[in-house]
């Protein structure tokens, strides 16, 4: 209570003074121009959001009420207290700082992560750690509550840890870690938008921006606490040997995943095969591809299988392939009017292109008939092979059938050479043998 006395005072003292009116005014207005102003930009910075500058000025929208505010009543304290004592005005500045504190820290949440449960217990959590630490300001207890921290310490070495320091470790590299995120996806979203850069590379530049500013945001909030950089070797030491012996999985799929993204031979919208799966390329992560088949199955194949497993692009630099379409007439048919027919089926197709034009190839002679192959071209291979074969092969049927072309089916003659006894004798043990 001791720690408390002194602001009841205050207040004591203000509230049976008749200038509290004044303070209570200055609050009040300043509340109220901070209303007006916020009511007055946030159309206007609502109308900007297709703007590039969208993500700040989503940021800049939830801090005009609390930062206009803050500043009125500073300057309105900053004036009385040449006067009379502003008691009252020093509880409201730490209030609205930590409303200003507490809104930009959802919304750099909010942007930088996707939204579920774990977001929402994590915004109540800083929310009620930012109005403690008000709370502790405006009681006084702040002081006694650091001091404690700081007599809890143990050494590392000739390092002196203490709970405010781990504390505060904990605290900054948070502060950086969401602020590095936050900018990776300011970044993101305007690297996304340049269009006339290929997506790939846009992919690419994206995780490359946000891990080297992870990276920089640990190595600048660590010194900022006093944390010596060089304890971190033994960690760095061990990480190597991990990576070593139980990481390299890991290790190697993150890093043929920036080899992917740096020579492009793989992008998104790519129609790919690769272990027996035909697919387009829907997303490239740092560490898996995902190929959406035909059927709308997506596989996740980790990024060491596309680069240590053979790869066919049928979209590498030319999106058009060729698709194969067997045929066999019989002998007795008119071959000309058949590969005729083939031809007309294919140019009918719509996904069929002019040029390449379809063309029908006589490929052997079998057994049974001629043996025809119809190659159409098309420049849509994610549509798949399978009903375009099955349109064409419709089609032909009904040409076939109009024009008495005959596909054969297999046959076989069996000859029994020399007179009637010696067929019987023959006939018996290849029964016998069946």
């Amino acid at each position: 209570m001791t720690a408390l006395e002194p602001l009841l005072l205050s207040l004591w003292k203000d509230l049976h003074d008749v200038r509290v009116l004044w303070q209570a005014a200055a609050a009040v207005l300043s509340v109220a121009i901070a209303l007006g102003v916020s009511h007055l930009l946030r159309p206007r910075m609502r109308g900007a959001t297709a703007s590039k500058w969208e993500i700040g000025l989503g940021g800049l929208r939830r801090l005009v009420f609390p930062l206009t505010a803050l500043t009125l009543v500073l300057s309105g304290r900053w004036a009385l207290s040449h006067y009379q004592s502003v008691g009252l005005l020093n509880i409201a500045v730490p209030l609205l700082t930590a409303m200003a504190i507490i809104r930009i820290v959802v919304y750099m949440l909010r942007v930088t992560f996707a939204p579920g449960g774990v977001l929402f217990v994590f915004e109540r959590t800083l929310a009620w750690l930012v109005w403690l630490a008000f709370v502790l300001y405006v009681l006084g207890l702040t002081s006694d509550i650091i001091e404690f921290f700081d007599g809890v310490s143990f050494n590392i070495g000739k390092q002196r840890i203490t709970l405010l320091l781990i504390g505060q470790a904990v605290l900054w590299v948070t502060a950086a870690l969401l602020l590095a995120l936050w900018i990776g996806r300011v970044l993101e979203a305007r690297l996304m938008t340049a269009h006339n850069m290929d997506v790939t590379l846009r992919v690419m530049l994206t995780k490359l921006l946000r891990a080297v500013l992870v990276l920089f945001a640990i190595l600048v909030a660590l010194p900022a606490v006093g944390v010596d950089l060089t304890a971190l070797s033994v960690f760095g030491g061990a990480l190597g040997v991990g990576i070593g012996f139980g990481l390299q999985k890991i290790a190697s799929n993150y890093i043929s995943g920036f080899i992917i993204l740096f020579d492009r031979s793989v992008k998104i919208g790519d129609f790919i095969t690769i272990d027996n799966r035909v697919g387009e390329v829907t997303t490239m992560t740092a560490r898996y591809v995902v190929l959406r088949g035909l059927d709308g199955t997506e596989a996740i194949i980790p990024n060491e299988a596309m680069i240590t497993s053979t790869v066919i692009n049928h979209s590498y630099s030319d999106r058009t392939v060729c698709v194969a379409i067997p045929m066999q007439i019989s002998y007795r048919s008119d071959l000309d009017a058949a590969m005729r027919v083939l031809v007309e089926a294919a140019q009918a197709h719509p996904r069929a292109l002019k040029n390449p034009e379809p063309k029908a190839l006589i490929t052997a002679f079998g057994d049974n008939g001629i043996d025809l192959e119809l190659g159409v071209w098309v420049d849509d291979p994610e549509k798949g092979r399978a009903n375009l074969r099955s349109d064409i092969y419709h089609a032909v049927w009904r040409e076939f059938q109009a024009r008495g072309i005959g596909i054969p089916y297999p046959q076989r003659e069996v000859r029994l050479v020399g007179d009637n006894g010696s067929q019987h004798g023959a006939a018996e043990p290849a029964a016998g043998r069946k």
